[in-house]
């Protein structure tokens, strides 16, 4: 039988996560997604076709499975609402939140509990995103698959076992597909520069970026003999790589994402103290 999963919060990425269990085969009947609004309910009940509910501690008291996925910003109140429900049943929490620690959750909610954190990033919502996971102490190994399995069904899952490194996955992977994005703005700019319209330019470069992708994840070779292989002595590709280097950019990409890393370590600490 499936455990039973209830979603605290019904936006964009608790619907991610839903929508890939459901294509990976996960039984609609064990799912459950609560919001305060029925009118952000009646969506996801339409499109999924699972239960729905307003009441978030009943949901929490017939689960096995407890995903946080509501904003930083509320989820004290919304853990105090859960606190007896969860005590009782004990199920596994898994936290979307970016910034709470699993101690603060786990204290919120009363103490005692196995919690996961998850640093999802948006691709999740198109099936193909990339989650860093921690878990605490109490998280047993069958709890920890099942964390899993539920993140797999929206792209990559890779676990850290010290909590302080998911603000290196921040860097490397929550934050990381806006940085993808100006890379295709600065394409886009350069190929409408060179007389190409820029929608033409805009699809080349994603393209190019999909397929690199592909060929990366798909190889044994290292990132670094990847672009070697394109690169022919005193070629084309060898002329523009070189311009990169010598601009800095390995700098600006270390730079840019230990200022993300930072900040993530800064708001870890504002939302602690609230």
């Amino acid at each position: 039988m499936a455990s039973q999963v209830t979603f605290i919060g019904a936006g964009n990425m608790a619907s991610a996560i839903i929508g890939g269990m459901i294509d990976s085969g996960y039984p609609r009947d064990a799912i459950t997604a609560t919001s305060p609004s029925e009118e952000m309910l009646t969506p996801v009940r339409e499109r999924y076709g699972i239960r729905t509910s307003t009441d978030n501690a009943a949901a929490v008291a017939a689960a096995d499975v407890v995903v946080l996925a509501v904003k930083p910003q509320i989820m004290q109140d919304v853990c105090a609402g859960l606190r007896d429900a969860a005590q009782a049943r004990k199920p596994l929490i898994l936290s979307v939140a970016a910034g709470l620690s699993a101690d603060t959750l786990e204290a919120w909610l009363g103490g005692e509990l196995a919690v996961v954190r998850c640093m999802p990033n948006t691709p999740s919502l198109v099936g193909a995103g990339a989650a860093g996971l921690y878990a605490n102490p109490r998280v047993s190994e069958a709890q920890r698959g099942l964390a899993t399995e539920l993140l797999e069904a929206v792209g990559l899952v890779e676990w850290v076992e010290d909590e302080a490194l998911l603000e290196a996955v921040t860097a490397v992977s929550g934050s990381a597909p806006a940085y993808f994005f100006l890379m295709f703005e600065a394409m886009e700019e350069a190929g409408a520069r060179l007389g190409l319209p820029a929608d033409t330019a805009r699809r080349l470069a994603m393209q190019t970026a999909f397929g690199a992708s592909r060929m990366a994840m798909g190889s044994d070779k290292t990132p670094g003999e990847l672009k070697r292989n394109v690169m022919s002595p005193g070629g084309t590709t060898e002329r523009a790589i070189a311009h990169m280097e010598d601009a800095g950019l390995r700098r600006i990409v270390a730079e840019a994402m230990d200022a993300c890393a930072e900040r993530a370590r800064e708001m870890a600490e504002e939302l602690g103290k609230r």
